[in-house]
C-alpha cells in the first residue's frame, strides 16, 4: 500500500474469455438506459444522505450502531435536510488524452457541510462507449487501495474489457479525493523525501525491527500533521461516495453503474447505503467486511486494529494451503512438489534464522523471512504465477546460483507485472493509504496493541498475521480524522439488486466478507467463485465474466447460490496456455490490488 520507487506493478492473468461473452447482449438499450451524456452545470438540492454525520460508537454484528442513532443530517435552524443546498454539479469539459481516451477535471467541496466553501479538484478519464446508439450510460470503475488510481486502471485496462461493456458503457475512472491526480494529500516537498521515511523491511519480525517501524510511522504521521492541510480530515470513503454521486450527476446518469474491486467494494457498499435509491447496476468483487473495516463489533477496536479485524491473514493462510495441495497433486508439473508445505516451512525457518544471500556480478540477492512471506503473499494474489513461484521456491531451497534465483524471481514478477502508469513527479502513494484508512477506522489507542495483535494473529494464521496487522500501525499516531465518515447501518434496500462476488480462496479479502455484505444488503445476490486469487472478475473464468457482464447490462442477478467452478488447476495442463495468454493479452485490473508490503518485498530481494 505504501510504494517504493521502481516497485513493480502487479499483474494477474486477464480473462481469456473476457471478450467472448454472449453477443446477444448487444441489443437495444433498456428503458432505464441513458441515451446520451448530459452536461449539467446548475446547482441543486442534494438529499439528506449527502450531509450525513457518523456516530463513532461500536456496532453490532449486523452493522447497526450500538447505543446511538444512525448517521443524522445536519441543517440550519428551521431548515429541513431536504432543503439544504447542494454543491454545483460540475460541467465536465472532456478533452482528448491519447489513444481514444478523454480526460476532465471536476470541482467538489472539501467539506460537504460547506458545499460552497473551499473546493478540491477530481481528475477523471473515460473511454466513450463504442456503440453510442445502444449506450446505457457510464460505468464507474474503482480498483481499490485505498489510494488506487481509477484514472490509471481505466487507461490500462479499458480497451481490454469485454466487448459488450465497451460497447454499451462509457468506462469512467477517477482518482479519489486526496489521491494521485486529484487534489492530493502530500506531506513532503518531494517523493524522494516521502519514500525516505519508510522502513527498510516489508514488515517487522523482531523487536528491533518493530522499533524501526514505529519510528517510521511517527515520522510520516508527524509530517502529515504539520503539512498535510485540510484534505487529510476529509478523505473518508463516505466523502468519496458523495463525490461519486456528484460525478454521476455530472455525466448525466439517473442512477450509478459501478464496478468496485477490493477496497473499492467498501466504496460501493458505502454508496449503496448513503444513496440506495440511486443504485443502478453495482458490482463489488473481493469484498471487505464493512463492520470490521469501520468499527469492529462491541469493543474490538480497543485491542484489534482494523486490518487484523478483516481476517485477511486467514484468507491468505487458506489460499497458501491450496497452493500446497494443488502443487503436491500436480506432481512433476509443480517444481516444489512433493511435500511442499513441509519444505516451505523449513525454508521459512531457515531464512528467519539467517537470510539467504547470493552474489553474482550483477548484484546481490538477499532473501529475508519478511521478503519470503511478502513475495508469497504476492504470488497468492495471482494463480497464473503459481508455477513460476514454485520454481523460485525450489531454486531458493537449493541455494542455486544468484543468476538462477534472479531469473526465477524475475519470472514471478513478470507474471504479476503490469505496464507502469505515466509517472508523476510526486505520486502520493506514501500518504494516500493512511489518509483514507486511518481517518475513518476505529483502532486501538496504544501502539502496543499492534505487536500483540500481530503475534497473536501469526500464531493463529501462520506467516500472514504479522504483515496484515502491521500495515495499519500508522493509524495509531495519525492525526487526520474525518467527522463525516460513515459507520453504518449497512442494511439499506437499494433500488436495484447489488451483485456481490467472493472467491473461496482469496488471500486479501476472505470469502466471509462477501457473505457478510450479501447478508447485510437485503437486495443483493452472492456469486461465488470456487477458485483462488484476489477478486474474480477478469481472472480467467468464463462463468464469472459472463455473469458479471450480463448483470451490468440487464441488471438481472444470477440465481441464488450460483457457484462458478475454476477451469482446472493452476498447475494443470492449461497452465502454460494461461501463461502464454497472460504474456500476449491485456493487463488486468488486478494490477492495482497488490498492497505495498508485497510490492516492497518482491523488489527488496534483489539489489
Amino acid at each position: 500500500m505504501r510504494q517504493l520507487p521502481g516497485s513493480r506493478r502487479v499483474r494477474v492473468l486477464a480473462a481469456a474469455g473476457a471478450a467472448v461473452v454472449s453477443t446477444s447482449l448487444l441489443l437495444a438499450a433498456p428503458a432505464w438506459a441513458t441515451p446520451a451524456p448530459a452536461q449539467p452545470g446548475q446547482g441543486g438540492a442534494l438529499p439528506a444522505a449527502t450531509f450525513t454525520h457518523s456516530s463513532v460508537s461500536p456496532t453490532t454484528a449486523d452493522g447497526s450502531p450500538t447505543g446511538s442513532t444512525a448517521d443524522t443530517p445536519t441543517s440550519p435552524p428551521g431548515t429541513s435536510p431536504a432543503e439544504l443546498p447542494g454543491p454545483e454539479v460540475p460541467t465536465l469539459d472532456w478533452t482528448a488524452c491519447r489513444d481514444g481516451f478523454q480526460c476532465a477535471k471536476a470541482a467538489a467541496p472539501v467539506d460537504y457541510d460547506r458545499p460552497f466553501g473551499a473546493a478540491i479538484t477530481l481528475s477523471l478519464i473515460r473511454l466513450p462507449a463504442a456503440d453510442p446508439a445502444h449506450r446505457i450510460g457510464s460505468l464507474f470503475v474503482n480498483p481499490g487501495g485505498p489510494g488506487g488510481s481509477g484514472v490509471d486502471v481505466v487507461r490500462a485496462v479499458g480497451k481490454f474489457l469485454p466487448l459488450e461493456l465497451r460497447a454499451r458503457f462509457d468506462l469512467v475512472g477517477f482518482d479519489p479525493r486526496g489521491v494521485g491526480r486529484s487534489t492530493p494529500l502530500r506531506c513532503f516537498d518531494t517523493f524522494a523525501e516521502a519514500v525516505a521515511v519508510l522502513p527498510p523491511m516489508a514488515f517487522p519480525v523482531t523487536p528491533a525491527e518493530e522499533t524501526v517501524w514505529r519510528a517510521s510511522d511517527q515520522a510520516l504521521a508527524s509530517a502529515c500533521a504539520d503539512r498535510g492541510g485540510a484534505i487529510q480530515d476529509h478523505m473518508s470513503t463516505a466523502n468519496v461516495a458523495r463525490d461519486l454521486d456528484l460525478l454521476r450527476r455530472a455525466v448525466g446518469d439517473d442512477q450509478l453503474n459501478y464496478l468496485g474491486f477490493s477496497y473499492g467494494s467498501y466504496l460501493g457498499v458505502t454508496y449503496a447505503n448513503l444513496f440506495p435509491d440511486r443504485v443502478g447496476a453495482l458490482v463489488v468483487d473481493g469484498v471487505l467486511n464493512p463492520v470490521a473495516w469501520s468499527t469492529g463489533t462491541g469493543q474490538q477496536s480497543d485491542t484489534l486494529p482494523f486490518s487484523t479485524r478483516l481476517g485477511s491473514d486467514a484468507g491468505a493462510a487458506s489460499t497458501l494451503g491450496e497452493f500446497f495441495r494443488l502443487c503436491d497433486a500436480a506432481g512433476s508439473d509443480c517444481a516444489f512438489a512433493p511435500n511442499s508445505q513441509a519444505r516451505y516451512e523449513a525454508l521459512a525457518q531457515r531464512v528467519l534464522a539467517d537470510p539467504i544471500v547470493l552474489v553474482d556480478p550483477t548484484g546481490t540477492i538477499r532473501v529475508t523471512y519478511a521478503a519470503l512471506v511478502g513475495a508469497t503473499l504476492g504470488a497468492l494474489y495471482a494463480p497464473a504465477a503459481w508455477p513460476d513461484f514454485a520454481q523460485a521456491l525450489a531454486s531458493l531451497e537449493a541455494a542455486a546460483s544468484a543468476a538462477d534465483v534472479r531469473q526465477r524471481l524475475a519470472a514471478v514478477v513478470a507474471a504479476l507485472a503490469a505496464p507502469a502508469a505515466v509517472q508523476e513527479d510526486y505520486p502520493n502513494s506514501v500518504e494516500a493509504f493512511p489518509g483514507v484508512a486511518c481517518g475513518e477506522t476505529d483502532n486501538p489507542p496504544s501502539y502496543d496493541a499492534w505487536p500483540a495483535a500481530a503475534a497473536a494473529a501469526d500464531q493463529q494464521h501462520r506467516y500472514f498475521g504479522r504483515p496484515w496487522t502491521w500495515i495499519s500501525s500508522i493509524c495509531q499516531p495519525w492525526a487526520g480524522q474525518d467527522a463525516d465518515r460513515y459507520t453504518g447501518p449497512w442494511t439499506a434496500t437499494t433500488a436495484n439488486p447489488v451483485l456481490v462476488i467472493g472467491n473461496s480462496f482469496d488471500p486479501a479479502t476472505p470469502y466471509q466478507g462477501a457473505q457478510t455484505v450479501a447478508d447485510l444488503l437485503p437486495n443483493s445476490t452472492l456469486l461465488t467463485y470456487a477458485g483462488w486469487g484476489h477478486t474474480a472478475f477478469l481472472s480467467g473464468n468464463f462463468c464469472v465474466d459472463s455473469t458479471v457482464v450480463s448483470y451490468l447490462i440487464t441488471r438481472q442477478t444470477p440465481a441464488a447460490g450460483t457457484v462458478c467452478q475454476p477451469d482446472g488447476s493452476p498447475f494443470g495442463p492449461l497452465a502454460a496456455q494461461r501463461t502464454q495468454q497472460a504474456e500476449q493479452g491485456a493487463p488486468s485490473i488486478q494490477a492495482a490490488l497488490i498492497p505495498d508490503i508485497v510490492r516492497r518485498a518482491m523488489t527488496a530481494t534483489g539489489s
